[in-house]
Parts: C-alpha cells; sequence; structure tokens
C-alpha cells in the first residue's frame, strides 16, 4: 500500500470513528448497510473490504448504500451480468438502434475522438449524460430514449488501466461495447469472478455497483461505447422518478465520479 493511500485510509477510519462518537446508531446503521451491500460481491477478499470502505468506494457505492438497496427491493433479480434478452423488447431496440448507428459512424467517431484527445491517456466522449444532450453530430443519437440515459464513448491509450473500483448507483446498468475489438487478451473488463475479454464477444452489460476494473495491456488505444441503460423492474416509471435529480445535476456527477477523465465532445 503507497504512503498516500495509506494516509486516506487513515483520514477515512478516523472519519468512521468520529461518527461512531458523535452519532453512533446513525454510524452503526451506515455500516450494517455497506456490508449488506458489499457482501453482494463475489469475490471477498481484502481488496474488495479496503476499495468499499476506504477507497473509491467510500463515497460512491457506501455512500448510496441504503439508497440501493432501496431500489432492490423495486426491480427484478439482479444477475450482476446481464444480455440483451433481460430487457424488454421496446428497451432492447434502443440498444440495437445506438449500437448500429455507432458501428455505421465508428470510423469517424474514433476520428473524432482522436482529433479532441490528443496525447490525452483516457478520455469520455459525450453524446448524452443523463438524458442531457452535450453532442448533436450523430443525428441517431438525438432522439428521445425511454430507456438508455447515457450515451458516450470511453477511450483508454495503450497500457493504460482503472483500479478496482464502484459505480454508485443501482438505478441504471451499465453497457460496454468495444468498437475496435482485438485478438489480444490483454484487452478486456473484470467484474467479480467474470474477466470478460473483448475479442470474445465486444458486449458487456453489467451491474457497475459491483467491483470491476478496466484493463488495456496493449499498445493501442481501446475503444468502447459506454451506455447507462434503466434497471428492468415493474415499476419502471418509480426508477425514473428516482433518477431525475441525477439528470439535473449532471454536469456535477461527471465531475465527481469522473474527474480523472478528460470530457470530450460538448457542442459549442
Amino acid at each position: 500500500m503507497t504512503g498516500k493511500r495509506l494516509k486516506k485510509n487513515l483520514l477515512a477510519a478516523l472519519g468512521v470513528a468520529a461518527a461512531l462518537l458523535i452519532m453512533p446508531v446513525f454510524a452503526l446503521t451506515y455500516i450494517a448497510f455497506g456490508l449488506i451491500d458489499v457482501l453482494r460481491n463475489e469475490r471477498k477478499n481484502f481488496e474488495l473490504f479496503d476499495r468499499y470502505f476506504f477507497g473509491n468506494g467510500f463515497f460512491t457505492a457506501w455512500l448510496f448504500a441504503p439508497v440501493n438497496l432501496f431500489v432492490d427491493l423495486f426491480c427484478y433479480r439482479n444477475k450482476r451480468i446481464y444480455r440483451p434478452e433481460d430487457f424488454s423488447p421496446a428497451c432492447r431496440q434502443e440498444i440495437s438502434d445506438v449500437l448500429s448507428a455507432f458501428d455505421e459512424h465508428k470510423e469517424k467517431i474514433i476520428a473524432r475522438i482522436d482529433e479532441e484527445l490528443g496525447d490525452d491517456r483516457r478520455g469520455m466522449f459525450v453524446y448524452r449524460w443523463f438524458g442531457k444532450r452535450y453532442n448533436s453530430e450523430i443525428a441517431e443519437f438525438n432522439r428521445p430514449f425511454e430507456h438508455l440515459r447515457t450515451i458516450a464513448v470511453s477511450v483508454f491509450d495503450g497500457n493504460e488501466s482503472t483500479t478496482s473500483h464502484f459505480g454508485p448507483l443501482r438505478l441504471t446498468l451499465r453497457i460496454l461495447y468495444n468498437l475496435t475489438p482485438t485478438e489480444s487478451a490483454d484487452v478486456f473488463i473484470e467484474c467479480g469472478n467474470t474477466k470478460h475479454v473483448w475479442r470474445d464477444d465486444p458486449l458487456f452489460i453489467f451491474d457497475d455497483t459491483l467491483i470491476h476494473r478496466s484493463v488495456n495491456d496493449t499498445e493501442g488505444r481501446r475503444y468502447c461505447v459506454f451506455m447507462d441503460v434503466m434497471r428492468p423492474s415493474p415499476v419502471p416509471k418509480l426508477l425514473a422518478a428516482l433518477l431525475a435529480p441525477l439528470s439535473a445535476v449532471s454536469q456535477q456527477s461527471r465531475s465527481i465520479f469522473y474527474r480523472r477523465w478528460r470530457m470530450l465532445g460538448a457542442d459549442q
């Protein structure tokens, strides 16, 4: 563990200790919510608990644990890893239409991203972010969507990877679609016990509030369509209403949860 990481862990531990002293019932309740939430993960090791309670998860998964556990009550069983057939026909159609548009405009999209990203190592080219439009260059992405909330492209430079981390909210699921899959097994995403190599299947849909990481151990850039889709639920309007506040502060949410990424694509 690095000195910087050790310092962050100590500060987080002091914060938890202070909360236990000042408001013990609230703190213990929050710890209980966190334990229930983190134990959903398959690989229960030191890294999981360290990242959840003291790393990225402190301000994402653990902070939103009560909300996410409440949301679970109104959704179908969480499959962790999803396939297109797990969604309604209307939702599948939206996903298919957008991915087809990405395939059709792939060369144009990649050239546009490379132009704006330059020499930076990690970027997110945003078309829509939780319903709000940021870029209107691709006509197919400008229509209203009922199920898709975010449409973007994440790009890693060669030999660039994320640390293990957690997304904040289970109101949506994450869709990734590799635009340039290579034959290398060194470009993959890992979620729990699942290691998904892009050469085997360019599409991966998962619950991003579970611990995961993306790896590109090749020399070339990795371009992945990055979308958020409403989680399957018998009460979709309730989930949409719960997600509305995040749409209202979409710019702030990008800055908080993707602060290490260069945000690209805003219309001039």
